[in-house]
């Protein structure tokens, strides 16, 4: 492991950050050095991030505990494009109210995480539709098209990919890469931002805007970019059978968020205390020495540091406290709650509560023997579930999705 004269990049290094950087030696000495204004882009396409996003925020975060200044930049502007990059097909386009709603939905969570303010280490939040909204199609095209060739946009990934699967790509997206490459050279000029950051899957364009910046205005800009997170089955981080895992409160209950870090791998553990937390190394070297029956101390650590960054520390302890209730055969007060009224199909209940996406999917879960009420199995599919005038009864769906039925 390379060893820099930098915190910023050692610290990148030694939380396992490090997949590609453009010049790495320069940017160590320039890190050394001074500050280095940085920073991430985040396309509003839903009203929240998801944990697919955390890495990139958590970038920022060691940017700034590192004496840095990160810069959060909003895809106001590109969001009404959306970016190729590896997808099959394109996005949905959204209007303006939506993409404004979205933002600030989004930018909250970057609160928690990050401080903003004035000073020369603070961050800071734009949306690059403050320019790109202003651009005049001709203008743009003689003074930043002319640098781009058309032969090399093909060859990146995030293009050729999809080029060779035969899936459309449009005109419209085949901007998106100039325009994210234009968003860096406008940063630096505003901002003097030296590095961009993000997924190994925006190389391309980070390149794009490296280049852009040196030959429109000869300034030496910085590019770095993290491995693709997968979890270590392979499945895509932020996303799990039952949906996206977001980062807002409003868009997904704690205890859910809390349950998605203490349900994670073993293999995983020690890779995202160094990614989603700021647990210091050698606490998590001795957390991922643990074995047996012990790693579930571990993954509590995982989960109750994540969910107190994310959601703050009274959100970690109450989901801590409903996970220790529902396990100990207790009532669980975090859970999500489900009114039966008068009485309520056993299926039905399921597919309210969203454990099972049809009545069908609960039925087979039910043959399978899955769900349980108050710790007892039911076979019955057709079973109506009752509750008593002032007490509570607890359905779960195997041993991760609980849920308090009232009358």
């Amino acid at each position: 492991m390379p060893t820099y004269r930098s915190e910023l990049l050692n610290v990148l290094d030694q939380r396992h950050y490090t997949h590609q950087i453009t010049d790495a030696e320069r940017l160590d000495l320039l890190a050394s050095e001074q500050i280095v204004p940085g920073y991430v882009g985040f396309d509003p396409t839903a009203p929240s991030l998801h944990v697919g996003s955390l890495v990139q925020i958590m970038l920022l975060r060691r940017l700034q505990q590192t004496g840095h200044k990160p810069i959060v930049l909003m895809g106001g502007g590109t969001g009404k494009i959306g970016d190729p990059s590896f997808k099959d097909e394109a996005r949905s386009l959204m209007d303006d109210d939506r993409i404004a709603s979205n933002v600030a939905s989004i930018r909250k969570i970057f609160s928690r995480l990050l401080t903003f303010g004035d000073g020369p280490t603070d961050a800071v939040m734009v949306d690059n539709a403050e320019w790109l909204d202003k651009l005049e199609y001709i203008p743009f095209l003689r003074e930043v098209g002319q640098h781009f060739s058309v032969n090399r946009m093909l060859s990146f990934d995030s293009v050729k990919l999809r080029l060779e699967r035969e899936q459309s790509l449009s005109f419209l997206e085949f901007n998106y890469m100039i325009l994210q490459a234009y968003d860096f050279r406008e940063l630096n000029q505003r901002y003097g931002c030296r590095l961009q950051m993000g997924g190994s899957d925006q190389w391309g364009n980070i390149v794009n805007g490296i280049e852009l910046t040196r030959r429109m205005d000869s300034h030496e800009v910085f590019g770095f970019t993290t491995p693709l997170l997968t979890t270590a089955n392979g499945a895509k981080m932020g996303k799990t059978l039952d949906g996206a895992v977001w980062l807002n409160e409003d868009m997904l209950p704690a205890y859910d968020f809390w349950q998605y870090w203490r349900n994670a791998d073993d293999r995983d553990v020690g890779r995202f205390l160094r990614l989603f937390t700021d647990i210091p190394l050698d606490e998590i070297e001795r957390l991922e020495r643990l074995e047996g029956a012990e790693i579930n101390d571990a993954k509590v650590a995982l989960a109750n540091a994540v969910t107190a960054l994310v959601r703050g520390e009274d959100a970690a302890a109450a989901a801590e406290a409903t996970a220790r209730e529902t396990f100990a055969g207790g009532a669980g007060g975090d859970l999500p709650t489900l009114s039966v009224g008068d009485g309520m199909g056993l299926p039905a209940a399921l597919s309210a509560l969203g454990f099972t996406a049809s009545n069908k999917e609960a039925k087979r879960k039910i043959a399978e023997g899955a769900v349980r009420l108050d710790d007892e199995v039911l076979s019955d599919p057709a079973m109506v579930l009752t509750v008593a005038q002032g007490e509570q009864r607890r359905l779960s769906l195997g041993r991760k999705k609980h849920a308090i039925l009232l009358r």
